[in-house]
């Protein structure tokens, strides 16, 4: 196979203790309250990076040779000699010919804002699949930037229906064999994805929750103090990328699963959000989001306008969404949190890490799930195989247990749900169905009769 035997190795991206100078050219319309570098430090830090100087330009329009304008960018040169920089890394994503002219300028490696994400991610990939999910993003991501970042063969002598023929360039070769990895890990990823719709589809007897957000919002300390998942928690960006699921039990059997997924960020890039569409199915499937917010943050409003655009990517935006206005115990002023309530309306204050307001988060997890529903009980015949299946693939069931011949139910219900079940019994038996109901649980809203 000429894809095997010409496979790429490919140069080393790593910026681990590297020693970096981090720019930025601020356009009118993308100033905010937080300084220009906070978020592109973080993620320099997340990265291993050792951060020794920054440079911000503020421009009136885009400069599209060398982004940050001729006389900046020779500014930036001198200083890179002096500080004894070996990488600069840009707060924007800039195009192959922008990344050639500043590294000519400056004689330092350039990198911008989506390879240094793709970086954080190809480090923190523990599974398979996010592995697999990186490496689609890197490649996509450099495949227009191709510039003999590989070295391997230098000709190809192809046979009858080859493109790889002698005089073959180098370059045209490289973006070959990446295309094709490209598809091939992209069939792998679907397999995934299929697997893991059907991975979610089975568990159609509980509700299904997913934590969303910006990263390092908390999402990881709410999923451990809500099941004691022990999902890391690390206070560094993108310190989870693989979903977890764990059950989340509430009063009186009352069962959730809850779900923990990448975190968001600003200017994602979008061979991210595409690559990990397996990874956020969790979020497609799910009855209701958590978007965990950092109040704390500088920017706080600007951080849950990123994670709403990206849940609009994902076509998530208009699921039932509850807000959790986490780490409340470092808030320095509290007057912002009725401020968010009044905005965002459906809001839960707490802090995950002191577990304040916790439980008042379950009793609003257990109404705004469970408000649809009844529970019943009910007693049925263990040979009616068809009413009996009717139950085990689309009811919710709290417990249920054999006794005499008879099975015993205990079942969450909506009204839909309800009526069919006394059709469909009424067509197996020629009886009325007989159930019992059941008082909801005081702290979900209490006395709700069925």
């Amino acid at each position: 196979d000429i894809f095997r035997m010409t496979e790429p190795k490919r140069t080393e991206l790593s910026v681990k203790n590297k020693r970096a100078i981090l720019i930025s050219a601020l356009l009118p319309n993308e100033r905010d309250n937080e300084s220009p570098l906070t978020e592109l430090r973080k993620l320099a830090k997340t990265a291993g990076t050792d951060v020794i100087d920054s440079v911000v330009q503020i421009r009136t329009k885009k400069e599209h040779v060398n982004y940050l304008g001729k006389g900046k960018a020779l500014e930036l040169a001198a200083l890179c000699s002096k500080m004894k920089a070996n990488v600069i890394i840009c707060d924007h994503d800039l195009n192959p010919s922008q990344v050639k002219n500043l590294e000519k300028i400056t004689k330092t490696k350039v990198i911008d804002r989506s390879e240094l994400i793709l970086n954080i991610f190809a480090t923190h990939a523990r599974t398979r699949q996010a592995k697999l999910q990186v490496e689609v993003a890197q490649l996509e991501y450099m495949l227009p930037r191709l510039r003999h970042l590989w070295s391997h063969l230098e000709r190809i002598e192809g046979g009858i229906g080859m493109r790889g023929g002698p005089g073959e360039k180098q370059l045209e070769l490289d973006k070959r064999i990446a295309s094709k990895k490209i598809q091939d890990l992209k069939k792998r990823l679907l397999k995934i994805e299929s697997i893991k719709r059907e991975q979610i589809s089975s568990r159609k007897d509980f509700a299904k929750i997913s934590l969303v957000g910006y990263t390092n919002a908390g999402k990881s300390t709410i999923m451990n103090c809500l099941t004691g998942a022990g999902v890391l928690v690390e206070d560094k960006l993108f310190s989870t990328l693989d979903t977890k699921t764990k059950d989340l039990n509430l009063s009186k059997g009352k069962k959730i699963l809850l779900s923990d997924t990448v975190g968001f960020i600003r200017r994602l890039p979008h061979h991210l959000i595409s690559s990990f569409n397996a990874t956020l199915e969790e979020a497609r499937q799910a009855d209701l989001l958590l978007h965990v917010v950092d109040v704390s943050a500088p920017c706080v409003i600007d951080q849950i306008k990123s994670v709403n655009k990206v849940l609009n990517q994902l076509g998530c935006n208009e699921k039932p969404t509850l807000m959790i206005l986490n780490k409340i115990d470092i808030l320095n002023d509290l007057s912002s949190i009725p401020v968010l309530k009044k905005i965002y309306k459906n809001c839960v204050a707490v802090s995950a890490h002191t577990g304040e307001g916790i439980e008042d988060l379950k009793k609003i997890l257990i109404s705004t799930i469970f408000k649809e529903y009844q529970e019943i009980e009910l007693v049925c015949d263990n040979t009616s195989g068809k009413f009996i299946a009717y139950i085990f693939e689309n009811i919710k069931i709290l417990h249920n247990h054999l006794e005499d011949n008879e099975i015993h139910f205990c079942l969450m219900v909506d009204t839909m749900q309800l009526n069919k079940l006394r059709k469909l019994h009424k067509e197996v038996y020629n009886t009325d169905l007989q159930i019992t109901s059941k008082t909801r649980d005081q702290e979900s809203g209490g006395g709700n009769q069925g």
